[in-house]
């Protein structure tokens, strides 16, 4: 039987790279009947690894992130949503694996490498943060999950978890699965760029557009967003390629967007070859990606602004969902110091 497990750091609010590089799937796959074992975690424990002088940061946006799951169509009742920090049993895990990973294998992982950098912690790594995917292996294995939903930039970590799993169960015994990285179906999505032009929407970076966002904030940053620098004229011929503008309208234009917001063209081949001749103005553009994104967003942020009345509910929900978490987490970690042989009290293993 398939098992999921997925989930996001709580720095922020999720924004349009976390719906379509992975929430948008994760919602597909929990209606689509096929997967009835879904894990959502909200990695806070990871989050305090570059964070831990900040905590209310973190603390505060707890609520944000189950927030912006359920009102984009997460059901507690289906998926298991919990916190991460609420399971100790992954932080035994993630000591037990430690002594299966090497530091130049962790100096090796191009995620790892690419955060630093991202960061500039140089030479003042926390260790907590440069140890995170041993952390995200005891995350993935503690619930036995095979199938994980994430973006491109992430494979590096599916596979140093792959990694951890065949040293312990060749070492050992073999109770850990190995899991598979489940990208979008959309490979535009896998890593939407920020409204600046920068390679990827960031928190940190400020380029976002957030899933709560008002029809005002979304207008606005939609007409700020960048494009193609040799465009100036409506006349000159325009690129689409690395223009965020199409990269977007890529990620989340359908033809039926055309006869409701834009009908001069019929899909979007269309819209592109104008461009690239010469002749269609950014205005023009971004208008009509602002339209498409305040059609699929709409609905989202009223229902989180429902949900969001009785916050109370939500937490309830985690703290459920968090129990049930545990409980899976216990057996894995039962079996994984079985096969270790350290559960010396555990069937007269000592006699």
């Amino acid at each position: 039987m398939d098992v999921i497990l997925t989930g996001d750091r709580p720095t922020g609010r999720l924004h349009l790279g976390h719906y379509v590089g992975s929430l948008k799937r994760r919602v597909e796959m929990q209606n689509s009947g096929k997967y009835p074992t879904i894990f959502v975690m909200i990695a806070d424990a990871q989050a305090l690894t570059d964070n831990a002088d900040d905590i209310n940061k973190v603390r505060n946006n707890i609520s944000e992130v189950a927030l912006d799951y359920m009102a984009c169509g997460l059901d507690p009742k289906k998926t298991t949503i919990f916190i991460q920090s609420q399971i100790p049993e992954l932080c035994e895990l993630s000591f037990y694996y430690m002594n299966l990973v090497t530091v130049s294998r962790l100096q090796r992982n191009p995620t790892v490498k690419n955060e630093i950098q991202l960061r500039g912690f140089k030479q003042s790594i926390p260790v907590g943060f440069f140890t995170y995917p041993i952390s995200q292996a005891a995350d993935i294995t503690a619930f036995k999950a095979n199938l994980i939903p994430v973006g491109e930039d992430q494979l590096p970590m599916i596979e140093q978890t792959r990694e951890i799993v065949r040293s312990f169960n060749t070492l050992y015994k073999e109770v850990l699965v190995e899991p598979t990285a489940v990208l979008p179906e959309n490979s535009l999505c896998s890593r939407l760029p920020g409204l600046d032009g920068a390679a990827k929407m960031s928190k940190s970076l400020g380029n976002c557009i957030y899933l709560a966002d008002s029809a005002n904030d979304i207008k606005k940053k939609v007409q700020s967003m960048f494009t193609d620098p040799t465009h100036l004229h409506v006349e000159d011929p325009g690129h689409t390629e690395n223009n965020p503008v199409f990269t977007y309208l890529d990620a989340f234009c359908k033809d039926e967007h055309f006869q409701a917001f834009l009908p001069a063209y019929q899909n979007l081949d269309e819209l592109k070859a104008h461009y690239q001749r010469g002749g269609l103005g950014d205005g023009t553009v971004k208008k009509f990606l602002n339209e498409i994104l305040q059609n699929e967003l709409k609905p989202i942020r009223e229902r989180r602004e429902e949900l969001a009345q009785d916050v109370g509910e939500i937490f309830a929900q985690l703290k459920k969902g968090s129990e049930n978490a545990r409980e899976v987490a216990s057996q894995t970690l039962h079996d994984v110091k079985a096969a270790m042989g350290i559960d010396y009290f555990g069937k007269s293993s000592l006699l």
